[in-house]
């Protein structure tokens, strides 16, 4: 299937005339992966955050009544460290027929026992990659959520992608699959490369 990130979900909330907009503007089957707002996420990182989620959940239902929603994606901030109990207590608070990926963009969050937390709920471990911080490709969800963030990837480096998606859709999970496009247009022509092989 093909999707696309949408950050703009991170800073502000949407209307629903704008997701309205976006489903009528996209074919059938395309699907839009949202950014969980920033309140969430980096103010109360996951604490105290059932209005705030119940909210933002309410806020994108014009894409999910639409069946146009992909994975949610949570990115916690890099001054976030880990606190099992909070992730835990939030998962609670999530909808059992969405998907959701986690980010986690400090070190001590990337250990088994957060693993085994996201594998019970069926959340993707966001295998984000930069320049600054590689995720261990570590499936915890029935689904696969990629970040691929770095500058360039050569033909190699696309070659292994296409590798690393095969195996997951030949292990029978969907593949999410996002290369930065915020700069400039390389992102988006990888993004058609890696498409274009399947």
């Amino acid at each position: 299937m093909n999707a696309v990130e949408i950050n703009y979900t991170f800073r502000r909330l949407p209307s629903a005339a704008t997701l309205e907009k976006w489903v009528a503007s996209t074919p059938d089957g395309f699907v839009f992966a949202v950014k969980a707002n920033m309140r969430i996420t980096h103010i109360l990182k996951l604490k105290n955050a059932e209005q705030s989620t119940e909210l933002f959940l309410k806020m994108i239902d014009p894409l999910r009544t639409s069946r146009r929603l992909g994975p949610i994606l949570f990115q916690l901030a890099p001054t976030f460290k880990r606190d099992d109990e909070v992730l835990e207590n939030y998962l609670k608070l999530l909808p059992g027929d969405l998907r959701y990926a986690f980010e986690f963009r400090h070190a001590s969050w990337l250990a088994d026992p957060v693993y085994e937390i996201l594998g019970r709920s069926n959340v993707s471990l966001c295998l984000a990659e930069s320049e600054k911080l590689e995720i261990p490709k570590v499936i915890t969800a029935d689904f696969v959520y990629s970040r691929l963030r770095k500058a360039d990837y050569t033909k190699e480096m696309m070659a292994a992608i296409e590798g690393q998606t095969r195996e997951q859709l030949a292990a029978g999970r969907d593949v999410f699959a996002f290369f930065k496009h915020e700069e400039d247009p390389h992102g988006a022509l990888y993004a058609e490369d890696l498409l274009a092989r399947f």
